[in-house]
């Protein structure tokens, strides 16, 4: 989607979902928590409504950053997660935990925003390939015929390149290839060109995929040294990539097949159509406007009302980190980048600290709190049934690759949520995870002899069988501790 602005079009990084349609886009990944869905909805919508203000207000616009409080397993990452893929966002997850204040052996808190801006990076040229792929699979195939059949000779002894000998070429209706009408042409060139066409049709048709070529590929003069090591984060460039750029490039004929020859050929257009120049500029722009950093385990670097030991290096953490939530600038290998408009969602169990132990300056700056719910036992079934990625789809779809079926019975499915929420109460409280532990444990025999079950039977799962295979599990507190 793009839109004019001050004479220029802008591109859009996100669709214009309303509130409502992005919550019950939500609503088929994950069960239950409206209200954070509700606050993530209403984060994303006021971005973009924030690009229709005029220039001079919309910097002043700032995003409602935001914390989730609730215990493991209720949705937390998978809400900001899918919220980044609703806006083709660039998205990072980070563990507040392991960043250390300023001074000690430690990521420093700046590296969120370079893992931001190369994911951006990445995703860009992701994009941009995608654009490219049709002319790069076209140059591709010109260049293959090149290496199985060579162009005809000019007159004079010189190879004609493949534009030339294809320029007396025309597309029928059909989409052949057929010769244009050339009194003066030469029958040889003619008969090289018509069997060059047949090689285009084995080769469109799969058949070469296994000749061997000679192909001609660049190789790196120099081993890759990453000179990012522990303390120089900062430093943040490859000398590899720097000399690369300096030193000529080494070259050696390698016999390949068609299928990998391809492949190397197709990504060497990529590289030759895609102007990094535009990707990196984009990139840094989407970053900064549509980016979103996920901060996990937050509460991890909570003070707890301590002023000695640990707590001192963790209230440091909060000060390096309120600059970059606040809004600086970061430097990149890629460029500088603003965090002013990246829109951070903070998130921690909360267990001993409470939001109100983190310092007064970075809470302001979280102004949008929600609290998660822990997970019952109805939500469990609903879980293992409504969601596009239901854990009971997965294991049916990776059951069907073996010809089998697998079936699951509504009693046996509401067993599973019973005994997932009792272990649940009667340990620690992981949440949604605990389902993947209890299918694991039950169909552990089943996966094991799936292939010797025979194509087209079907397995089918009720309560009393899950009640019989985890019985002498949940009954045991040692069992059920390790187990599940």
């Amino acid at each position: 989607m793009t839109r004019e602005v001050d004479g220029s079009v802008e591109e859009q990084a996100f669709v214009s979902l309303t509130p409502r349609q992005i919550v019950a886009e939500l609503d088929k990944y994950i069960i239950g928590q409206d209200d954070a869905k509700k606050a993530v909805a209403i984060a994303l919508r006021n971005r973009w409504r924030r690009q229709r203000v005029e220039p001079e207000l919309r910097q002043e616009i700032l995003p409602n950053n935001i914390i989730m409080i609730g215990p493991t397993g209720v949705g937390k990452t998978e809400i900001a997660r899918r919220l980044a893929r609703l806006a083709g966002a660039p998205f990072v997850k980070v563990e507040a935990s392991k960043f250390t204040e300023v001074g000690y052996v430690g990521r420093d808190v700046e590296s969120m925003v370079r893992d931001l801006v190369d994911l951006s990076v990445n995703l860009v040229r992701q994009e941009r390939e995608e654009a490219c792929r049709e002319t790069a699979v076209t140059r591709t195939e010109e260049r293959l015929l090149d290496l199985l059949l060579p162009p005809v000779a000019r007159a004079g002894g010189a190879p004609a390149s493949a534009s030339e000998t294809d320029r007396r070429f025309v597309a029928g209706t059909g989409g052949e290839v057929r010769l244009a009408a050339d009194a003066g042409e030469d029958p040889q060139q003619a008969r090289r060109q018509r069997t060059r066409e047949k090689l285009r049709g084995l080769l469109r048709d799969g058949e070469l995929e296994d000749r061997e070529i000679d192909l001609e590929v660049t190789e790196s003069a120099l081993p890759v040294m990453d000179m990012s090591a522990a303390g120089m984060e900062g430093v943040d460039w490859n000398l590899g990539e720097v000399l690369s750029g300096i030193l000529p490039k080494r070259t050696r004929q390698r016999r390949v097949r068609v299928s990998e020859a391809r492949r190397i050929l197709e990504a060497e257009e990529l590289d030759e159509l895609i102007d990094m120049e535009e990707v990196v500029s984009e990139a840094l722009r989407r970053a900064e406007s549509t980016g979103i950093i996920f901060l996990d385990e937050i509460d991890k670097i909570a003070s707890g009302g301590s002023t000695q030991g640990p707590d001192v290096s963790r209230e440091g953490v909060q000060r390096d980190l309120l600059p970059i939530v606040e809004g600086s600038t970061v430097q990149t290998k890629y460029g500088f980048l603003g965090t002013e408009h990246v829109l951070f969602i903070a998130a921690g169990a909360f267990h001993v600290a409470r939001p109100s132990d983190l310092i007064p300056e970075l809470q302001g700056r979280f102004p949008i709190r929600v609290e998660l719910q822990s997970l019952d036992e109805s939500q469990f079934v609903r879980i293992l049934l409504e969601p596009k990625n239901a854990l009971l789809s997965q294991y049916q779809a990776l059951v069907a690759t073996e010809g089998a079926t697998l079936e699951f019975t509504r009693d046996g499915i509401e067993e599973v949520a019973r005994i997932a929420a009792d272990v649940n109460r009667r340990m620690e409280n992981i949440g949604a995870r605990r389902l993947h532990t209890v299918l694991t444990t039950l169909l552990e025999d089943v996966m094991f002899s799936l292939p010797d079950e025979g194509v087209g039977s079907t397995i089918r799962i009720d309560a009393e069988q899950v009640r019989s295979r985890l019985a002498r599990i949940v009954e045991d507190d040692d069992l059920r501790r390790y187990i599940l």
